[in-house]
């Protein structure tokens, strides 16, 4: 009896991962046939694959299909592989998170307070080196047309101009690529290897990742099988195009592609899921460096980000801890979702960039828990759109048009907004991920918080009755 109890509770089972995979299958398909998703998608339970596909091309020239081992640029997602660099030179007695970069790099000896943690968590305050060399170049006090920046020379950049701080270290928190730029030079200086050949022999040799190196496609140009192209859409022409083609955005993919720490690490799903793996054990890192890597930081003031050392860090009360991470550069979009609690990971990589891109992490946590997609009425849809003004006195509008809301953006560009909760919402097709929170008050709307996590940007807009 209690044999046969064993086999129907694994029938069950089996089933239920069968109805599950069926419905990824299905939203997927759907998604490429609305061209909202154009790329590889992974996702696990326990480890154990319970959905892979490909969509799309990998070639828009040679027409090769995207598949299992097609290789992805991952942007901001390789700064998850920067931080862990860092904790592997913590652990080899190589440097301490509360060492002031300046103490590494003399050319920032200028910022007397950062320290590495600072770097690590997005509580710097340093500005954005993509606007300052963008500023120089446009006033020709750098003129770097035909030459690809490097790492060095963001920091020869900053120790001339010494720009100031946007806000006082550790006093706030803000989305920093800069300061994962920066790690990179400290990984280059402290190990007196390149990024590339640290991370090489410290991560993803040991972890038999080979699929996954440090690439920069203008300015060390190799020829790599099963290579995904990034593409970008063109409203004007119709067509999709390397961003290379693309008048103004083909400066800004070169004259930045020697730039390492915050992005440039390509990989592929199946690598992605050995590196998931890796992060429950204790093969690399100790497990208490791990915690810390997930752990979220504290400011001056008390408060607690919701980031950890390159990762974002969520708190659930339906899914449990969940920290990801997405990317995003002209012509690919990354992600990579860890359940930490229940041991589910989403690994999204895609090769087709343009404003209907989804990364439907809501829509498969959804089916991975078996929740019931939120939808509303009618009338309370239209409750929440309309007009709102914004702190500067702007007029922002909140459409309802057959059952959906959109926010216009761009002239006359529209992006809908998919529930998430009953007041809270995300913009379909806009990277990084950008959020609406609807706030009540006596069954009415007051106002709505627009958020932007990974670039720490938060505003809020008053309803006009």
């Amino acid at each position: 009896m209690k044999k046969i109890f064993l086999i129907l509770l694994v029938l069950i089972a089996n089933n239920l991962l069968a109805q599950k995979t069926q419905k990824l299958d299905s939203l997927f398909k759907k998604l490429s046939s609305n061209k909202e998703f154009n790329g590889n998608v992974l996702i696990a339970e326990k480890g154990k694959v319970i959905y892979k596909n490909s969509f799309g091309l990998a070639n828009e020239t040679t027409k090769e299909e995207l598949n299992e081992n097609s290789i992805f640029e991952l942007a901001s997602v390789s700064k998850q592989f920067t931080a862990f660099a860092i904790v592997i030179l913590k652990e080899k007695g190589k440097l301490k998170y509360e060492d002031k970069i300046g103490d590494i790099l003399p050319q920032l000896s200028f910022y007397k307070n950062i320290t590495v943690r600072n770097l690590l968590n997005h509580t710097s305050g340093l500005p954005d080196y993509m606007k300052i060399l963008d500023s120089l170049l446009i006033d020709k006090t750098w003129d770097n047309k035909t030459k690809i920046a490097t790492n060095k020379d963001i920091l020869d950049v900053f120790e001339k101009h010494k720009p100031s701080l946007l806000f006082e270290t550790n006093e706030k928190w803000e989305y920093s690529n800069t300061g994962y730029a920066i790690l990179g030079s400290i990984i280059e200086k402290v190990s007196g290897k390149s990024y590339a050949e640290f991370l090489k022999a410290e991560v993803f040799k040991p972890l038999k990742m080979k699929n996954t190196f440090v690439y920069t496609r203008r300015f060390k140009p190799q020829k790599i099988n099963n290579y995904a192209f990034g593409y970008v859409y063109s409203d004007s022409l119709k067509i999709n195009q390397l961003p290379d083609q693309v008048k103004g955005m083909d400066l800004y993919v070169y004259t930045l592609d020697g730039i390492v720490g915050d992005g440039t690490v390509n990989s592929t799903i199946d690598d992605l899921l050995k590196w998931d793996r890796s992060l429950n054990t204790s093969k690399l890192v100790s497990k208490n460096d791990i915690n810390e890597i997930f752990n979220p930081t504290t400011l001056n003031n008390g408060t607690k980000t919701k980031y950890g050392f390159g990762w974002f860090l969520e708190n659930n009360e339906t899914f449990g801890k969940i920290v990801n991470h997405s990317g995003s550069w002209p012509g690919y979009i990354s992600y990579i979702e860890r359940h930490i609690d229940n041991d589910k990971t989403i690994i999204l990589l895609q090769n087709n960039d343009n404003r209907n891109t989804k990364i439907p992490s809501k829509l498969i946590r959804n089916i991975l828990y078996n929740i019931k997609p939120v939808t509303f009425s009618d009338d309370y849809l239209k409750k929440i759109s309309g007009d709102y003004k914004t702190e500067q006195g702007n007029i922002k509008k909140v459409l309802y048009e057959n059952g959906k809301l959109y926010i216009p953006m761009f002239a006359e560009e529209k992006f809908e907004l998919e529930p998430i909760t009953k007041t809270l919402f995300t913009v379909i097709g806009f990277s990084p991920e950008v959020r609406y929170e609807f706030v009540f008050e006596n069954d009415k709307v007051k106002k709505y918080i627009v958020t932007q996590p990974e670039q720490g940007v938060r505003k809020e807009a008053v309803k006009i009755e």
